[in-house]
């Protein structure tokens, strides 16, 4: 069985879960809306620009959490999922997961955005396996925290290689579909990288390495 690996926001998704669920937070109130979308914004820039400090937007993006209770938060969730997510999750995606759950292969989604958004995500699209920034819980409270080596760049790679050691898989026939040169220390190591609607930094790279670069975005 090889592993067939997604990464998430613009890639299996046709947009991105981590900026949209700030805006999301700002729409509803439940932050300061100025200070909050200025942040988000800012950080979502240089993410796209590979200068994003992971340590620094997890504890901006983790905030929130800690400000109202576990209750509250995972209704806001679950209305978020249904108005913000579901929209961006193409039948191209779920064809293209499918493709690989038809071939035996495990199924795995890694992620530099945080658990707390994206866990339900992963169910949302029949994927049992999934590496994100995890949220700290103590005492029925986030702390604001997250656990371990962010899944993030080079930090991906970790994280997989330590998911592969405790499940017991190899890379061997191994397939990673990305949209970001934020991925290409995770993309050169698998056996199948494959650039989905890629930026342009990846687009240049694939084309270079002679990987296939593929759309989930085409009209359905």
């Amino acid at each position: 069985m090889a592993l067939a690996i997604f990464d998430l926001d613009h890639t299996l998704l046709s947009g991105d879960s981590d900026h949209a669920w700030g805006q999301y937070l700002v729409d509803r109130g439940l932050v300061d809306p100025a200070i909050h979308q200025q942040r988000n914004d800012h950080f979502y820039e240089q993410y796209k620009s590979g200068s994003l400090d992971i340590h620094e937007y997890l504890e901006f993006a983790m905030r929130p959490l800690t400000q109202y209770d576990i209750e509250q938060m995972l209704a806001e969730r679950e209305r978020f999922l249904i108005e913000r997510i579901d929209p961006l999750i193409t039948q191209h995606a779920r064809d293209l997961i499918e493709k690989h759950r038809a071939a035996g292969d495990v199924l795995l989604i890694i992620t530099a955005t945080n658990g707390f958004v994206t866990y339900p995500i992963a169910a949302r699209l029949d994927i049992e396996h999934i590496i994100a920034p995890h949220p700290e819980v103590v005492d029925g409270r986030y702390t604001g925290k997250t656990v371990g080596i962010p899944s993030f760049q080079g930090g991906k790679v970790t994280r997989l290689n330590d998911w592969i050691a405790e499940h017991q898989h190899s890379l061997e026939g191994s397939y990673f579909y990305s949209d970001s040169h934020n991925d290409l220390p995770l993309l050169r190591i698998v056996d199948h990288p494959v650039a989905v609607d890629p930026d342009d930094t990846l687009k240049a790279a694939a084309e270079a390495a002679g990987w296939p670069i593929i759309s989930l975005r085409v009209a359905e």
